[in-house]
């Protein structure tokens, strides 16, 4: 059964999506690749926003855990997402997609402060916004970010990318007996330990009857698919 097709989307990309093969920073290549999927998609006709992790260049809790001060490092961290959201926001420009990064942390010479009304305005005329900087605060990840932005933006779901395509009751890589869910509740997520998204995340969206759907971002074409709401593409949170 073909899901119900939504308007308002929020994107949830790590990231790693950013850097292709290698094992740090940004690849032109792949964020090229990954700016196609993202036109492909937003040319279906949906108002399309992005949160960007920033795993590729800095992990705050990583870095708390080898002795950083963790708001120090979280900061770091949203900085990172700041310059993968600029990188995306380039690529799709390149294109002929018309962007706004919106950051939660002031930068009047690369990006817009976030506002809401004003994200909402963008959204309303057609443009991808890309939320950087998480919240604007640490002990926050960028799931909890995605999660408060798509509240605040009224949009219908929160699309979040991944390596695998879904949710398995163990890690598929280590487990090879792990079953796969097509659907599953968020009670059962945050009871089960799944590692959908972060426990903060879950319980906003679950208080808020916000669906999720994670998939596999590393098969092409498939960004549009479950935009379009085609069935068997990941597996969905409600």
């Amino acid at each position: 059964m073909t899901r119900p097709r939504f308007n308002r989307i929020l994107l949830k990309l790590s990231g790693e999506a950013l850097m292709g093969q290698g094992q740090f920073g940004i690849d032109p290549d792949a964020v090229a690749g990954l700016a196609g999927e993202i036109a492909s998609a937003k040319g279906q006709g949906h108002e399309l926003c992005l949160v960007v992790g920033g795993g590729n260049i800095f992990r705050g809790m990583a870095a708390a855990a080898k002795g950083f001060d963790r708001a120090t490092a979280d900061y770091m961290g949203m900085l990172a997402t700041v310059m993968n959201a600029l990188a995306l926001q380039m690529a799709l420009e390149k294109i002929g997609v018309d962007t706004r990064v919106l950051s939660a942390i002031p930068m009047a010479s690369v990006s817009e402060p976030y506002i809401r009304r004003r994200a909402l305005r963008h959204l309303e005329k057609g443009r991808i916004v890309l939320f950087a900087a998480g919240t604007g605060n640490p002990y926050f990840t960028t799931d909890s970010a995605a999660a408060l932005r798509a509240l605040e933006i009224r949009a219908d779901i929160i699309l979040k990318a991944t390596k695998v395509d879904g949710i398995y009751s163990a890690d598929p890589i280590l487990d090879t007996t792990a079953e796969r869910y097509n659907e599953i509740t968020y009670r059962q997520v945050l009871e089960r330990g799944l590692k959908v998204m972060d426990a903060s995340a879950i319980s906003l969206c679950m208080d808020n009857n916000l669906p999720i759907v994670v998939f596999n971002m590393l098969e092409s074409g498939n960004i549009r698919r479950v935009v379009l709401g085609e069935s068997g593409v990941g597996t969905k949170v409600g």
